[in-house]
């Protein structure tokens, strides 16, 4: 079992190098349909298993297309990470999508409804307290 300190660490440099992979190294046609970040990666305790939670931006069907491409892809982005880190055993990748940018999205626009329907209810309440001191 690896300490916590060391598994932070191999996180950021898988989430590191695997951004740099969807960059430059990865030529699959599918994972550029939809603009890709990598989010963040969870690192299992004994380093044997990697989630690396990636956001993509486009319609549907280019997320859809994106996450076979980069599933497909698994393989050798974890042979490349075998290569570039120095590991005693390179974990297992496996991609997510991550919807928590979706989720924010949401609450935000919840947020600024209800903000506006706010400000709109005391424009009125302003008007008529006008109406009656006049």
């Amino acid at each position: 079992m690896a300490t916590s300190r060391r598994v932070a660490r191999v996180s950021a440099s898988i989430k590191r190098e695997v951004s740099q992979m969807l960059l430059n190294d990865i030529k699959d046609e599918r994972v550029g349909a939809g603009m890709v970040s990598v989010t963040d990666v969870d690192v299992a305790g004994d380093l044997q298993h990697a989630k690396v939670f990636v956001s993509i931006y486009g319609t549907e069907e280019a997320k859809i297309e994106t996450m076979a491409g980069l599933k497909a892809a698994a393989g050798y982005v974890r042979r490349q990470l075998g290569q570039r880190m120095s590991l005693r055993r390179t974990p297992e990748i496996t991609f997510k999508e991550d919807h928590s940018f979706d989720l924010a999205t949401d609450v935000l626009n919840v947020i600024n409804q209800i903000s506006a329907e706010r400000s709109a209810g005391d424009s009125t309440d302003a008007q008529e307290i006008e109406e009656d001191n006049a």
